[in-house]
């Protein structure tokens, strides 16, 4: 077995970075702040107006590209790909809204909010893979933070959107068009490989904790100042300041590779080196060019991708195509995967199932979230999504803390978490479809809370069943559930519904356009439809807990992480 020395330059300017580019890649759930442009300037109905949120999701959930180039190309490529898509995308949608460029196909359209929302794919899979391979013995804890910050980022533009920008739809666009692409290029430098820690570190947690708390304080910046907005109709000037505080909430991570670059700096005082600069001296901090230290000259580091083969090892693989040796077995769950070998695996496509009735569900409301608070006569429908944003992001930080928590402390497989609050969606669907008074805000936090958590849990329920060297692959393909769900339940079922109420609403109406559905009839049957469709995920995941149990008994024994032998060999 090699022996492998922790890196000791911690890998916490990358996590910095990620920050911004998965605020960045939180774009697609822009989509409810400019559809009603799209559905009056271009004179979409409502059943074409869901089919463009099916693009939005099949463009920010199709990551198989980005999932298998991650492990054959550094993280600053993959993160410029997803900035190009984002100008190309979302460049041909501001043309068509703010009508630059008269006459463009709707299928034209289609295909550009698919180019432009895949720019998500790209910056969550660059940053996502990264980071969870820098820090392999916290994947439920960095998974929540980063997937937490995607779910924030609908708070983010909504303060940008609201405040800055003053309700336009068009210079939002405008905004996705040139302002993400300058994100990715600042920030694709910091986001890279580093030598990740072997051993649990206390100071680690507090670093974790300090990120989570600060996070959490800015959800709440976020969702206030929103509501004041408003309720206060703030001027130029206060915006403003608002949106410099935001700023500087969102650097609070870089807070932590400053204090440990300034804590180095003051023991090694006495040398005549010193930084040239601090941004040199914090990319110094994940050098990339560190490497793991070998314990004998015959052995193999495997590290979620960092591979390392020496003379003895390729005559082995050598001795494997000559037939001398006999080829490696089959990996058991907990171990390293090939994709391949994970789709013949009947826990593989129950998480698949499970997430895809979870997310699938959820992001019907996303899509369809203006009109559902139209119809029950909620005023202004930007606080609906900012409350949406806040709760998601809550659930995805708190879903990833609590598996975290009961996972190392009671052995508790991650996807129990799945069933949860599933059951509870159930009851926010019941909630939607009641349309009592003063329900459809209670059951809009519930659906963002419990829809976070299945990002969060899924994500390192994958890489403890499967492994990390082809996490990638892996967790790309179990995106996939979410476009898949948006289809089926927002494209085929919600907006047909919707049109057909509208109809009965206003017979003989030609424009549909121009029209909304008043009142629950709106949406009643799709909310009972998604709620025994989270029935039936709810159980499922409870026969895949059942099922995994005995891997993370292996895995978590003794309270703490535990590399799977194949990982070090």
């Amino acid at each position: 077995m090699a022996a492998v020395k922790a890196g000791s330059r911690p890998p916490w300017v990358g996590l910095a970075a990620a920050v911004w580019v998965q605020v960045a890649a939180g774009s697609a759930y822009n989509f409810p702040l400019y559809s009603h442009s799209l559905k009056s300037v271009l004179g979409y109905n409502q059943r074409q107006l869901t089919m463009l949120g099916v693009a939005n999701d099949i463009g920010e959930n199709f990551g198989m590209i980005p999932g298998v180039l991650c492990n054959r190309f550094p993280p600053w490529l993959v993160l410029l790909i997803g900035g190009a898509s984002c100008f190309v995308g979302f460049g041909v949608v501001w043309l068509a809204v703010s009508q630059t460029v008269t006459g463009l196909p709707y299928w034209v359209l289609w295909i550009a909010l698919c180019i432009a929302t895949n720019s998500s794919a790209w910056l969550g899979t660059g940053v996502l893979v990264t980071n969870m391979r820098n820090f392999p013995l916290s994947r439920g804890t960095v998974a929540g933070i980063l997937k937490g910050y995607v779910g924030l980022s609908a708070c983010v533009y909504t303060e940008i959107y609201t405040g800055v920008l003053h309700n336009s739809s068009t210079k939002l666009l405008l905004f996705l068009t040139l302002g993400l692409p300058v994100i990715c290029v600042a920030m694709m430098y910091f986001v890279r490989r580093c030598t990740p820690a072997l051993e649990d570190d206390s100071t680690e947690h507090g670093h974790f904790v300090f990120t989570q708390v600060s996070s959490v304080v800015l959800g709440l910046y976020l969702l206030t100042s929103t509501i004041l907005d408003d309720v206060l109709s703030l001027r130029d000037a206060v915006t403003w300041t608002l949106f410099a505080v935001m700023i500087l909430f969102l650097l609070a991570p870089l807070a932590i590779p400053l204090k440990m670059t300034i804590y180095r700096s003051s023991r090694k005082r006495a040398s005549a080196v010193g930084p040239s600069s601090s941004l040199e001296h914090l990319a110094a901090a994940d050098d990339t060019k560190s490497e793991p230290l070998l314990a004998s000259s015959s052995s193999t580091t495997n590290l979620g991708g960092l591979l390392e083969v020496d003379d003895s090892d390729v005559d082995m693989l050598l001795a494997e195509g000559e037939g001398a040796v006999k080829k490696k077995r089959r990996p058991k769950r907990g171990e390293d995967f090939e994709f391949r070998e994970a789709l013949i695996k009947a826990d593989f496509w129950l998480l698949f199932v499970v997430y895809f009735l979870g997310v699938g569900s959820g992001v019907t409301i996303l899509n369809n979230l203006a009109q559902i608070g139209i119809a029950a006569g909620a005023n202004d429908t930007t606080i609906l999504l900012c409350l949406f944003s806040f709760c998601n992001f809550v659930g995805r930080l708190g879903g990833g803390s609590v598996s975290e928590y009961f996972v190392r402390s009671r052995m508790l497989p991650r996807p129990i978490w799945m069933t949860c609050t599933q059951i509870i969606m159930v009851i926010a669907y019941l909630l939607f479809a009641s349309g009592l008074n003063g329900t459809l805000y209670a059951s809009t936090a519930l659906l963002g809370i419990c829809y976070g958590v299945q990002f969060s849990v899924m994500v390192p329920t994958a890489s403890e069943l499967f492994g990390l060297k082809h996490f990638g692959m892996i967790y790309n393909f179990m995106l996939l559930g979410n476009p898949l769900g948006a289809l089926l339940f927002s494209g085929l079922l919600a907006g047909y519904l919707y049109d057909i109420e509208v109809e009965k609403q206003h017979p003989g109406f030609q424009d549909s356009s121009s029209i909304s559905c008043l009142g629950p009839n709106c949406f009643r049957l799709t909310f009972l439809v998604l709620a025994g469709v989270c029935t039936l995920g709810s159980l499922l995941s409870i026969v895949l807990s059942m099922r995994i149990r005995p891997v993370y008994q292996m895995l978590y024994a003794g309270g703490s992480f535990r590399l799977p032998r194949s990982s070090l060999h």
